[in-house]
């Protein structure tokens, strides 16, 4: 069931009794009018979520009544059905709101379609609206740091939002924070209240980039069945932030320059052009100079972009935010999975200080919020914290002896230890865990198998696969039953110290 309530305005009662058996059917909630006055009044009363309205009622015009319900929901859909065949009609119903603009006779089918595709338009904006306002009352207090290099930052933030600057260029490593300054600088702008479009430039393959900023006129391809606006249409008057622009291809570069000059683009297949009033942030972590000099990025482009430039400092020289950092992440994440953590260990923060953070700001709110899947009270220490591994240490760090040791959500991390650089051979990794669970058995093989969670056969013949004769005896061949798993059968087998069992 829709559920969604669509208001019926048409005083021919054979036409409205046929809409509202057919609407009803697909699930919709119907209410009729056939007069204005009585759709004004349901309109106020029923609340519909989409109208279908006649042109010619007794008592009213249809794009009066399309006018006056349109200053109480701009974001109303409406649908117009007509006897009359006057093309203007259709254009000024279409400039007043109108989505969709039917001839009668009608196929009753083809209205129930776009009726049904206008509500989920509808849906999409209102959930794209939501979130925008979500985004722009959450995001700027992200931007947490009081260094130096935060400060200047801020202030060419606030630089940029005031005069309204046409071009802005976010510079700086990847995990700083790059899209964060971009939605502060619109969301702090005049532009506010208008659209911000992210686009990764690095994402979208390069014979659809151009589609997807420009559009498309129907028949432009073989597949373009519909007009379709692209991003420069649909954020005028807004914010275009052109992420890793660096990887922006050469031909799109001539084009974008273009744009950015004439304010003037052709949708694909088309002869007109549009016209758009976007401002553009464009992002990189790469050195566009080199780029330049390389001849893989346009000069007069760089130049053109390069009007006000915010450069973001990586984590590691602006060490004194990391406090503030870390107790923002842990606020925030006690409210999203339901923790109560409420502070870290000297020793914790000293080995934060003390790391490098390549992934920056990124790489640090996963680091906490890793530690915070695995402490269930109040403080967190140094323990529950994925610590880099130097890159001299050949030995894996294992967690102490009463840590629950559980794989997490990351590739490179497991439940407090990293791997190094360079390496590291599994087989230690499980020689040494065997050892840390005989050790904590006190040598009883039965209990450290179940520590392992292996049957005590299985542990018996590692112990002898990894020579741990500390803890092992001499039934070597009593391995072999048959509640050993079949991969162990196998390998022993091929070992030539087994050929005997």
């Amino acid at each position: 069931m829709n559920n969604n309530r669509i208001l019926v305005a048409d005083d021919e009662h054979l036409i409205s009794s046929m809409l509202c058996f057919r609407l009803e059917k697909a699930g919709y909630v119907v209410e009729t009018a056939a007069s204005g006055g009585e759709a004004l009044q349901k309109f106020h009363d029923f609340k519909p979520e989409l109208v279908i309205l006649d042109l010619y009622l007794p008592d009213a015009f249809g794009l009066d009544l399309l006018a006056t319900m349109r200053e109480d929901d701009v974001n109303l859909p409406f649908i117009v059905i007509t006897a009359s065949s006057f093309a203007d009609l259709a254009v000024k119903a279409f400039k007043l709101g109108a989505v969709n603009f039917f001839g009668k006779p009608f196929n009753v089918e083809k209205v129930v379609q776009g009726v049904t595709q206008s509500l989920k338009e509808k849906q999409k904006k209102d959930v794209e609206s939501i979130a925008m306002e979500r985004r722009k009352k959450t995001t700027p207090d992200q931007m947490i740091g009081n260094s130096p290099k935060m400060v200047d930052v801020f202030r060419l933030v606030n630089v940029c939002a005031s005069t309204d600057a046409k071009t802005v260029l976010i510079t700086g490593e990847s995990g700083t924070g790059k899209e964060l300054v971009a939605r502060a600088v619109h969301q702090y702008s005049a532009r506010a209240g208008a659209t911000f479009v992210e686009v990764n430039c690095a994402a979208i393959p390069e014979n659809l980039i151009e589609n997807e900023l420009f559009g498309h006129e129907r028949g432009a391809y073989t597949d373009a069945s519909k007009m379709q606006k692209g991003i420069f249409e649909l954020a005028n008057g807004g914010t275009i932030f052109l992420d890793e622009i660096g990887d922006m291809p050469t031909t799109m570069q001539t084009k974008l320059l273009k744009v950015m000059e004439t304010k003037r683009f052709r949708r694909l297949g088309g002869e007109g052009e549009v016209e758009t009033d976007v401002r553009i942030i464009a992002a990189t972590n790469q050195d566009l100079p080199q780029l330049v000099a390389d001849g893989r990025f346009r000069g007069d482009l760089y130049y053109r972009l390069n009007m006000l430039n915010i450069c973001i400092p990586p984590l590691r020289e602006r060490i004194e935010d990391i406090p503030a950092l870390v107790q923002y992440f842990i606020q925030s994440l006690n409210a999203e999975y339901s923790k109560r953590v409420e502070l870290v260990s000297s020793e914790a923060l000293e080995d934060l200080r003390s790391y490098s953070w390549p992934g920056n700001v990124r790489e640090l709110r996963n680091v906490i919020e890793r530690a915070m899947m695995l402490e269930k009270g109040k403080e967190l220490t140094h323990f529950h914290l994925c610590k880099e591994t130097p890159r001299n240490q050949q030995s894996l760090e294992l967690p102490p002896s009463n840590y629950t040791v559980f794989p997490v959500d990351d590739r490179h991390c497991f439940a407090g230890f990293q791997l190094p650089p360079e390496g590291i051979s599994f087989e230690e990794v499980e020689k040494q865990l065997i050892t840390l669970a005989l050790e904590n058995a006190n040598g009883n093989q039965s209990k450290a198998a179940k520590s392992l969670k292996m049957s005590r056969d299985t542990l018996r013949y590692r112990l002898k696969k990894f020579g741990i004769s500390e803890y092992a005896d001499q039934t070597s061949c009593s391995v072999l039953k048959d509640d050993v798993p079949s991969d162990l059968k196998r390998e022993r087998y091929n070992d030539p110290k087994w050929a005997n069992c």
